[in-house]
């Protein structure tokens, strides 16, 4: 709740003002001004004021034109102001001198735009000209560049900071830093008591490493859009044709939005070097052109086009909306970031407001604002960023609204509300008085005692003396002092100045002095209560001192908060209880957003306690040892407390459920009880919206010095953010116990704030009921005016209501004893000691005493305890209640019960809300006839009892004789087409009337019947035709004997009643063809057919019968039999209706083959097989041989199927061989040899395929890789073998696939060797190595290859196991022989290269081993020799060996062994041409092929 005072700027007489501009970091305003002033030779000036309107001394800019722009420096106290001539005038505050620029611009300057640190400026004027300056320390400009474009300049927008730059706490921290580095006193100030306690504060290391972005982007009056990069480049990057409005940067998408005085809207991305890519173009609507486009929070833009609304649009998610309730036009428009305020201008000198609640841009979440009346128009508003200030500008006049919280008091017997800056009044509580007090001090701070009230301000305070009747206030004392700060205790005031608390009386004389040291810092708040006094300081410690004696003497030693605290919050306000034992400590951030935990120190134990409000937890010390805390290893995940994780973990839902209503919440006001030391209040204030999951794991860590005992089992249903209102929360303190939630209640919006406590009761500001005070309690104060405030005083009275506790209601009046004593119930009821709760109200005979026990009972949830108190209060019906629901599961329904019958409706209404059970809620509003609510359950949660419920609400308003709202709502219970009726019937007029408008098809069938019944049959059929009820039209037609039309009706409509009806009255008529007819047309086939069959109207019969019962059939098809004639139809009959033996048995008799054949195609299973034995039968004979397969499978004759099959050549199909599998209830062997039977037919016929499946069916797995070898199915044949898992089935794979090309394809390979090793098959996998061996000599005279392979075959033949030893010991001995040649050629290959004598001689020795061949071929002997002669020169030797070669070889073509350019070597060195032409091969194309590496050994 707050106060705007207005204080108008001390301007000039007969100026203009054209700007406005505050600073955006401190309470400097600059004001630019026209001079209108003959006498003045100063034409144009700039003036700077403070928050209340006081001109800075010593300011001297000035000149002799007007001043057309200005704009201040991010950080420092500089401004820099364009003129019309052109100049740029720089006013630096900190040394209070102004410097000149006038050697760019020779035009009126319109852009003025500092970069994000100030250190660039750029400016531009109507000639085109635009200048890029460097801002020195000293606040000088130096020009860097200079540009030169032939339009106007408009706007001009430097581009965010690439990261970390938009913090409001980091600019802020920034901008202080840097103004009290280069020497501003207020900032130094400032900078010094930001938080000192905060050693290693990571933003300190960041404030001098922040980047700063010096690229822009520049608009012109022509629609063109430049970029200025940091190294000063221009470039033209868009056009837009049209002059630009507006241009902002969206910069968390970063993107440019420009609006054009066109009404478009153009948005465009920002690429990092700075090109724009067009994203979206759209047309803005307004009544006239836009006059103002500003933002008002991220991605939301307003605008205001000559309207009495803001039109916002919500870039992020493509929404629009307007804002209403101004009510005149809106000039212009500002919006305030930290108080989410939007403002705006209207023409008749008003200022309308908006505040946006927190959750997402919606316009729902945006509240109107009562207006401020300033009386004059205005062209221009601007809240400050910093600061709660909001200027206007009404050209004349500037206007400074200064926004102060409104001073509350409160003592044992009255409270002091201030109403106006210089009013306040006194409330006595008991009895009820009023006095008003009048000052002449703008009024910032209020304080009472028993007999005085003071009022200060930061420059006086006045002290008044009130009489005993409260009804008369003398002034007692007034002085000047310079104190934010002062408590008053019995005849003294406590002052808070700079380092000091001083002692004063009334006069202002000191009567004692307690000093702070500089650690210490200087006193933010103070609290008295009782006869202790404690302060907070701004660097975090809280002190204490005991004044009930002569002299205030310290009782606690000073302890610093901040330094128990692992982040960095702040301390804001401190309250001592009663006696001294407990002191509150609210918390900030330091980005001045208020912290969700209130500390509780426990001075005599020296521990920190206290309660989350974010989470609605308390939380506890992790150690009882104090100070020894090692709080650090605790922020590094030190373990919790067991005892009290045990704790946290007994809590029950519904203590949760309680936390729940708390929790996203931040203490707003905290009071102790001035009696009670264990008693203390909070006003609990929603948080920002946060996401949901915070709660319990939170990303910051538990404070260091506090763990939660709470924990989050179970869950409840999430409240609505947008719908929460501020809580009453009270809380017991105790050492013992630590803080407990005791009860918590929603504040009512006709309150303001939470003022005091003093049991019995709770003291409220009232809201106002002029309309001067904002929705978020802020009075709007025009003027000062005495005779305003004067007339607003008669409707502020009564500020202050008290509301009793729950627990005491009833008991106002009670003595101190039964106070203490509920009080004493309420707190052992919360720790869960029943013993001690009914000890301390044991001897209380008051049943108005147990009746608030009961009550307590509820917000407890302890039925057990309200059972006795039930009996004490004689309430046998509550008691027979509570024993009636203990079926119910849910305990909260339970307790629902037990509220009703103490008639606390809204406790019930919250309980049976928080279970779920809707349908009892929906009870109990139909009980208390809140049938609107009763409605809205029912539709939103309780839909299975929505239409009862609206009978319900009928029958309520049929009793009440409201017969719309009865109609209504048995319409909706679809009851009206028999209640309504009934409750009209005595009024025939209206019920005809209400029927007639119903245009319901039931009820205007019902009104023809009572028509009817009353003999108006022409008026009944009107109603039976609208009602379109054809079978009663047609009825009265039959009745009336009019058989023509009733024909006509039931041949046109078809309507199956109608025709039926029909139907029975021609037959009654003997009219025998056209009832078959009409029997027909009304789907009664039995009927039609015994018409057909009595009247011999056989050509009818069938076409009735086919679409009859299948009873009515057979008798059909026995009355056909019986004429002899139609056998067709009798099968046919048959057929259909099941009997397919009958008809089988007709067809045979008559031979029906048509019929014969239609009949087989449609057999199934379910025939009996002798029949279908006998049709297959049939079909064999007439040599329809596939038919009879498939009728004998049918009859699960399968091998006299399968003979056909084999002997007529009909093929088996996999259907066909799946219906030939047996029942698994079969016996195994005829099982085994079926799928044998089915598996050869399929070999024969060629489906290998499924001869392999039935094959494995039938357990012959080698049979089935037979079959699938036939199939040459490679993939199919490795897989079978895989899983099959037999030896023999493992060889037959290996051996087929050795049929294969393996060398091309390595995976074949490695399966011919997996599978033979598999099977035990060494001797084959002998045989298929020998086979690799071979393939690298023959085919790439790999002989190290071939030798490991032959290696691997001699391992395999020496482990094999054959039958005949002599042939194993064979090949045993060929292999070995096999080996040593090749190693012998091998390794006069390897030393050939050390050797070559030594190699060539070995080779000459291999060539004369008789059996070389089988081991190495000669060729390729020769072949090394030659190549090796060849290669020293030798061409005689190598000419020799070459003709050896052709003798040993005559078949051999050389060029298989010896390279073709050595041929042709030797044959020119040896003159052997013909030779060279005989032996040269023609040249083929080289081939590659993939060979593998290795064979897997």
């Amino acid at each position: 709740m707050s106060v705007f005072f207005d204080h108008r700027a001390a301007t000039s007489a007969n100026s203009v003002h054209t700007d406005i501009q505050w600073h955006p970091s401190f309470a400097l305003l600059a004001v630019a001004t026209k001079i209108d002033d003959a006498d003045n030779e100063a034409q144009g000036a700039v003036s700077l004021f403070f928050d209340e309107g006081e001109a800075v001394e010593d300011i001297n800019i000035e000149k002799n034109c007007a001043p057309t722009t200005m704009s201040w420096h991010p950080t420092r106290k500089i401004l820099s102001v364009g003129w019309e001539n052109g100049d740029i005038t720089l006013w630096n505050e900190h040394e209070h001198e102004a410097s000149c620029a006038s050697d760019g611009h020779k035009a009126p300057v319109n852009i003025l735009a500092w970069s994000s640190n100030g250190t660039r400026l750029i400016s531009g004027d109507e000639r085109g000209v635009m200048i890029a300056w460097r801002c020195d320390a000293r606040g000088q400009l130096h020009q860097l560049q200079n540009y030169q474009k032939r339009s106007s300049y408009t706007h001009c927008l430097f581009r965010p900071v690439a990261g970390g730059g938009n913090d409001p706490f980091y600019n802020n921290y920034t901008a202080l830093a840097r103004a009290a580095v280069e020497g501003d006193e207020t900032a130094l100030d400032m900078f010094g008591t930001w938080n000192k306690s905060k050693v290693g504060n990571p933003l300190l290391s960041q404030i001098y490493e922040s980047t700063e972005s010096l690229s822009c982007y520049v608009g012109s009056e022509d629609g063109l859009i430049y970029h200025i990069d940091d190294k000063l480049v221009l470039r033209e990057c868009v056009n837009v044709e049209t002059m630009i409005k507006s241009m902002l940067m969206y910069e968390a998408k970063n993107i440019l939005v420009v609006v054009t005085t066109t009404m478009m809207l153009i948005q465009y991305n920002c690429s990092p070097d700075g090109v724009l890519s067009e994203i979206m173009k759209v047309k803005l609507s307004g009544k006239s052109s836009i006059t103002c486009v500003i933002w008002t929070g991220p991605g939301l833009m307003a605008t205001v086009a000559g309207e009495d609304v803001v039109r916002l649009w919500d870039l992020e998610k493509d929404n629009n909306f307007s804002l209403g309730g101004a009510l005149e036009q809106i000039n212009c428009l500002s919006y305030s970031a930290s108080k989410r305020i939007l403002a705006g201008g209207l023409v008749n000198g008003k200022i309308a407001m908006w505040q946006h609640r927190p959750g997402s841009y919606l316009q729902e979440h945006w509240t109107v604002l009562p207006t401020i009346d300033l009386s004059d128009s205005f062209i221009q508003i601007q809240w400050s960023a910093a600061h709660p200030l909001l200027a206007a500008n009404n050209i004349s006049d500037v206007i400074i609204l200064n926004e102060q919280p409104i001073s509350t008091s409160i003592g044992l017997q009255s409270a002091v509300v201030q109403v106006s800056p210089y009013h306040v009044q006194l409330e006595t509580l008991d009895p009820p008085n009023i006095l008003s007090i009048r000052t002449d001090i703008h009024i910032r701070g209020v304080c009472n005692s028993e007999d005085h009230v003071v009022l200060w301000n930061n420059k006086k305070i006045v002290v008044y003396e009130i009489n005993e009747e409260k009804n008369f206030a003398r002034l007692a004392g007034t002085f000047d002092i310079d104190s934010p700060l002062t408590a008053i205790f019995q005849q003294t005031l406590f002052t808070a100045e700079t380092n000091t608390i001083t002692a004063r009386n009334f006069q202002g004389t000191m009567k004692q002095t307690m000093q702070l040291t500089e650690a210490e810092g200087v006193p933010i708040s103070i609290d008295i209560c009782g006869h202790y006094l404690v302060i907070a300081t701004n660097t975090g410690f809280v002190k204490g001192w005991d004044i009930s004696r002569r002299e205030a003497r310290q009782y606690i030693s000073p302890k610093n908060i901040s330094e128990s605290l692992p982040d960095t919050s702040l301390v804001s306000s401190v309250k001592v209880n009663c006696n001294g034992t407990k002191i509150s400590i609210q918390l900030r951030k330091p980005t001045g957003e208020p912290d969700s935990r209130l500390l509780i120190w426990y001075v005599e134990q020296d521990q920190l306690l206290g309660y989350d409000f974010s989470a609605g937890q308390a939380i506890q010390p992790f150690s009882e040892s104090g100070s020894d805390i090692d709080y650090e290893d605790l922020i590094t995940g030190g373990f919790i407390n067991s005892e009290i994780k045990d704790k946290g973990n007994m809590l029950d839902t519904l203590e949760q459920a309680a936390a729940e209503e708390v929790s996203r919440r931040f203490p707003k006001e905290v009071l102790w009880d001035p009696l009670d030391s264990r008693l203390l209040v909070v006003q609990a204030s929603p948080l920002s919206l946060e996401p949901k999951n915070t709660r319990g794991h939170q990303k910051k860590p538990v404070s260091s010095a506090f763990r939660s005992t709470a924990t989050n089992a179970g869950t409840t249903q999430q409240k609505d953010d947008t719908d929460m209102d501020d809580r009453v929360v009270s809380l017991f303190a105790t050492a013992d116990n630590g803080v407990l939630l005791h009860d918590s209640f929603p504040m009512s919006p006709g309150y303001n704030k939470l003022l005091g406590v003093s049991v019995p009761s709770f003291y409220f500001i009232l809201q106002p009921e002029d309309g001067l005070e904002k929705a978020d309690g802020t009075i709007v104060v025009a003027n000062g005016d005495d005779a305003a405030a004067e007339t607003r005083n008669q409707a502020l009275k009564e500020r202050v209501s008290a509301v009793t506790m729950r627990n005491f209601v009833g008991l106002e009046k009670s003595n101190a004893e039964v106070r203490q004593a509920m009080l004493d119930f309420a707190y052992h009821l919360t720790i869960g000691n029943l013993d001690e709760a009914f000890k301390a109200i044991k001897l209380i005979k008051s049943e108005t005493v147990w009746e608030n026990m009961a009550k307590m009972c509820v917000k407890t949830r302890r039925l057990d305890v309200a059972a006795l108190c039930l009996g004490h209060m004689g309430h046998a019906r509550g008691a027979q209640a509570l024993r009636d629901v203990a079926k119910e599961p849910e305990l909260n329904a339970r307790v629902a019960m037990l509220a009703i019958q103490l008639g606390m409706l809204d406790d019930a209404e919250q309980l049976y809300m928080s279970c779920g059970r809707y349908d009892l809620l929906n009870k109990l509003y139909q009980a208390s006839n809140q049938w609107s609510k009763a409605i809205a359950v029912a539709e939103r949660h309780d839909r299975v009892h929505l239409r009862s419920t609206y009978y319900k609400f009928a029958r309520h308003c049929e009793l009440s004789g409201d017969i719309g709202a009865a109609i209504n709502g048995y319409e909706k219970s679809e009851t009206h087409r028999f209640e309504v009726p009934r409750m009209l019937f005595d009024n025939i007029q209206e019920l005809e009337a209400y029927v007639i408008k119903s245009k319901d098809k039931k009820l205007l069938a019902w009104w023809a019947q009572y028509l009817e019944s009353t003999g108006e049959m022409d008026t009944a059929l009107q109603f039976y035709q609208a009602a379109e009820d054809i079978m009663s039209f047609v009825r009265i037609w039959c009745y009336c004997g009019r058989f023509d039309e009733a024909i006509s009706i039931a041949n046109n409509t078809n309507d199956r009643a109608a025709c039926y009806h029909l139907a029975r009255q021609l037959e009654n008529q003997e009219r025998y063809v056209e009832a078959v007819q009409f029997y027909g047309k009304a789907q009664a086939y039995t009927n039609a057919t015994r018409l057909c069959r009595a009247n011999q109207l056989d050509s009818d019969l069938i076409s009735y019968a086919m679409y009859s019962t299948e009873d009515d059939m057979v008798i059909c098809a026995q009355y056909y039999e019986e004429t002899g004639a139609n056998w067709d139809k009798a099968i046919m009959l048959y057929h259909k209706s099941g009997q397919v033996s009958k008809a089988l048995e007709l067809a045979f008799k008559h031979q029906q083959f048509s019929a014969l054949q239609h009949i087989t195609s449609n057999l199934d299973s379910s025939v009996e097989p002798e029949t279908l034995h006998t049709c297959a039968t049939f079909f064999m004979e007439h040599q329809e041989y596939s038919k009879a397969v498939d009728l004998l499978v049918l009859a699960k004759k399968y091998l006299e199927a399968l003979d056909i099959c084999i002997d007529k050549h009909i093929s088996i199909t996999e259907d066909m061989a799946e219906q030939m599998s047996p029942d698994k209830d079969a016996e195994p062997e005829y099982k085994r040899v079926l799928f044998e039977r089915i598996g050869e037919c399929c070999m024969t016929q060629g489906a290998y395929h499924l001869a392999t499946k039935k094959f494995t069916q039938a357990g012959n797995r080698v049979k089935a890789m037979r079959a699938l070898l036939k199939s040459g199915d490679t993939e199919k044949i490795i897989f079978f073998a895989g899983v099959s898992r037999q030896k023999e089935i493992y060889v037959m794979a290996a051996n087929y696939l050795q049929r294969l090309d393996w060398r091309k394809d390595p995976e074949i390979m490695k399966n011919i060797i997996t599978f033979y090793t598999k099977g035990r098959a060494l001797d084959s996998l002998s045989g298929f190595y020998d086979a690799c061996a071979q393939v690298e000599i023959d085919e790439y005279q790999n002989y190290e290859k071939a030798l490991g392979a032959l290696s691997e075959a001699l391992k395999c033949i020496n482990k094999a196991k054959m039958q005949d030893v002599s042939t194993q010991e064979a090949k045993i001995n060929f292999l070995k022989r096999r080996i040593a040649l090749l190693k012998r050629f091998v390794q006069a290959r390897r030393t050939y290269e050390e050797n070559p004598e030594e190699a060539i001689k070995e080779c000459l020795a291999l060539l004369d081993e008789h059996d070389i061949e089988s081991g190495v071929r000669s060729g390729d002997i020769y072949g090394f020799m030659i190549e090796h002669y060849a290669s020293t020169g030798d061409y005689q030797k190598a000419y020799h060996l070459v003709q050896e070669l052709k003798q040993r070889l005559p078949t051999a073509s050389l060029a298989y062994y010896v390279n073709n350019e050595v041929l042709n070597q030797i044959y020119q060195t040896m003159g052997a041409e013909e030779g060279l032409l005989g032996d040269m091969p023609a040249e083929e194309e080289e081939i590659e092929e993939e060979v593998p590496e290795e064979f897997g050994f």
